[in-house]
């Protein structure tokens, strides 16, 4: 048995599944702060309860949590230093000398992580190809402790000039750290970011830094519960890529977790698009606290390494701190079911970014929120069912959603309850829609040629509205909609990518050194992957090189060939990279020579596969029409909707829209001018007509 959980910033979700059976078992709870554990055992104990099965009978656990994300965004990480060339203390703070926004005057550009006074510099100097100009000065190391312990500093970020062609100043001095400072954890610039560019390499280096104790202690407490609950077998985390690794791989570079819950709705996009045969499809994933979108495009997601993370505007480029890591290219959207919605200065309704969370929660909770959100509005106008909210085990009280509604927004506003509940729904949707359509614009692909897959606790109510919008002309709502980043988590590989900088211009490459430092990065990557118990057979590698023309300061990444690489391999290479800047920039320069920069090894596990049946107690037999109830739609008005069970939906069972289909996890709002299939897995295919 394998368990997938993922923490959200409103509910922890869970899925189960039994390899024997090949069922899915799904558990949805509310995410407890500031322990999160606790929502995570509360989960473990719904599914037992629920299902009859006991922790000690699961096998493979695989977690993916925002505890990363929400210490940088929210300033709650360890007391961090940061040690880096003397002179070069500051590059935390000039960072790229750009500004985001040009026209504002009142700029706030992101705060470093580590203070002024707590960025130090010692006398060493490497210069780009590894040479070493001045040799580390062993005297200053324990001036730098004492004052490390002076200042009871609990995390140091090791960042020195040109170290990801010499490792060995960071290392002498990461040692020095290890026997003079035990109780300091350290994080060294050339294992974490091993590449050029000065700013991004410091800046990811203190970041985790400055996340690694308060993560490192959060996975031992996790590890340290489980095995006291029982559970006896292997764990694994979700990191931004898209892949697994260890608990200690994630305990030692806790950076990789920044994105790990959105990763894995994206890898359940990948299975349930192979499912399917939908090669091409837009992932629309909204919970209780954000929406994301991402593409997958011929059968895979785009990977890119260029992020940011705790941006000052939210939406705006380079207002954030870069992280130059392997994270699925996707878009972040300020709404989700908590989402809370105000009238603006301006006298504007407005909707987001901020959220009520799980505590105190949409007021209609009543669990102390007083501020209307888009799952009170949802309430209001039908979509929701305020006695089946998680099943029926959470009710939802209407009143108080038409109360905050009343006083925050309609009656400001001077119009009816019912009005400002849509007007919310409207502007969720519009904002979400136009993100995602930014987002495959900017890739050169139109919207209009992609399916869309909608998932997430509050996806499926808001994924035919935002797919009408992007003139979409399927939708999918998977089976498991609501847990459905849980889901991706067991269909995800454990993996290892490792990284090296080494620029030389493609026709004065020395492929012995070449060929040598591959060698090293894949057996490095072998070696991480029996610590999961998977043998070199079983392992796949991939090798890949971002490229440039020679005085370009951006890269685009192109595959290596396979075997060993020589002076033949050049005019595959050069055809590659061709390729691939055509299809990104509709042109090839002549007469510049390329150049490579930095390469990749990743070394991957198989693929986990797994069949899509989900267990429901109410079988084969049971009539999935549950009735009508009265539902507000912009085209209609309200009108009696009918109301589907999801579990007694039956494959190949056919109807048309409008329609609501519920389940425990998430709730189906399906639109006028619609027709609805239940395929063989028992996927929702809604046709859209315009």
């Amino acid at each position: 048995m394998k368990l997938g959980i993922d923490i959200g910033g409103t509910f922890t979700d869970f899925v189960l599944f039994d390899t024997n059976s090949d069922q899915l078992f799904f558990a949805k709870t509310l995410t407890t702060y500031p322990e999160p554990t606790v929502g995570i055992f509360n989960g473990i104990r719904e599914l037992e309860d629920k299902f009859g099965f006991t922790i000690n009978k699961v096998n493979d656990i695989v977690h993916g949590t925002t505890l990363v994300t929400n210490a940088v965004i929210e300033r709650k990480g360890a007391k961090t230093a940061f040690i880096t060339t003397k002179g070069f203390e500051d590059v935390l703070e000039i960072g790229r000398e750009m500004r985001y926004d040009i026209y504002d005057i009142f700029l706030t550009m992101p705060k470093p992580l580590v203070p002024r006074n707590l960025r130090m510099g010692i006398s060493e100097r490497v210069d780009t190809h590894g040479h070493v100009l001045t040799q580390l000065q062993k005297e200053e190391l324990q001036t730098v402790v004492e004052e490390l312990k002076r200042n009871h500093i609990e995390s140091v970020g090791i960042c020195l000039l040109n170290s990801f062609a010499n490792t060995s100043h960071e290392q002498e001095l990461g040692n020095f750290l290890a026997k003079n400072a035990p109780d300091i954890y350290f994080s060294l610039s050339s294992e974490i970011m091993p590449e050029i560019r000065e700013y991004e390499r410091s800046s990811a280096t203190a970041m985790n830094a400055y996340v690694q104790p308060i993560t490192d202690t959060y996975l031992k407490d996790f590890e340290t519960q489980l095995h006291s609950s029982g559970f006896t077998g292997n764990i694994n985390i979700m990191i931004s890529s898209g892949k697994l690794t260890t608990i200690d791989g994630a305990r030692k570079s806790p950076i990789h977790l920044l994105e790990s819950g959105p990763a894995g709705g994206a890898m359940a996009g990948v299975f349930y698009g192979s499912l399917l045969e939908e090669k091409n499809l837009l992932c629309f994933d909204m919970g209780g606290t954000t929406a994301k979108a991402c593409i997958i495009y011929e059968g895979k997601p785009e990977i890119t390494n260029h992020f940011e993370a705790a941006r000052v505007q939210r939406f705006k480029k380079g207002s954030g701190l870069p992280v130059r890591i392997p994270v699925i290219d996707l878009i972040e959207i300020g709404a989700g079911g908590g989402s809370i919605a105000r009238v603006n200065t301006i006298g504007l309704l407005t909707v987001g970014p901020d959220s009520a969370s799980s505590t105190p929660g949409p007021a209609s909770y009543d669990l102390g929120g007083e501020f209307p959100t888009v799952t009170d509005a949802d309430l209001v106008l039908g979509y929701l069912n305020a006695d089946y909210f998680l099943g029926g085990e959470m009710k939802l009280s209407i009143d108080k959603a038409k109360e905050a509604i009343q006083k925050h927004l309609a009656g400001p506003l001077q119009i009816s309850v019912e009005d400002a509940a849509m007007g919310i729904h409207k502007i969720v949707n519009e904002n979400m829609a136009n993100a995602a359509r930014v987002h495959i614009l900017e890739k050169g692909m139109d919207p209009r040629h992609f399916n869309m897959i909608g998932f997430g606790g509050a996806g499926p109510v808001h994924a035919f509205g935002v797919a009408k919008l992007l003139h979409v002309n399927r939708l999918i709502i998977p089976v498991g909609a609501g847990v459905t980043s849980a889901l991706g988590f067991l269909v995800s590989p454990v993996a290892s990518e490792k990284i090296q900088s080494h620029i030389a211009q493609l026709n004065h490459l020395d492929w012995n050194a070449v060929n040598d430092f591959l060698g090293d990065m894949e057996k490095e990557g072998y070696e991480f992957l029996e610590q999961s118990g998977i043998s070199d057979n079983k392992a796949s590698v991939q090798r890949i090189v971002d490229m440039r023309y020679s005085g370009q300061g951006h890269e685009i990444t192109i595959q290596l060939p396979q075997g060993k690489l020589d002076k033949n391999c050049l005019p595959e290479i050069e055809k590659r990279f061709i390729k691939e800047y055509e299809f990104r920039y509709n042109r090839s320069i002549e007469g510049i020579p390329l150049e490579m920069v930095t390469w990749r090894v990743i070394v991957q596990g198989p693929t986990p596969q797994m069949q899509v049946k989900q267990f429901s107690k109410t079988g084969n037999t049971t009539d999935s029409y549950k009735g009508t109830r009265k539902v507000f739609f912009e085209e209609t008005g309200y009108l009696d909707c009918p109301v589907y069970d999801r579990y007694a939906l039956k494959p190949n069972e056919k109807f048309d829209g409008p329609a609501i289909i519920e389940e425990t996890e998430s709730t189906t709002v399906i639109g006028v001018n619609s027709t609805i299939q239940v395929d063989t897995h028992k996927n929702i295919i809604i046709d859209l007509q315009y």
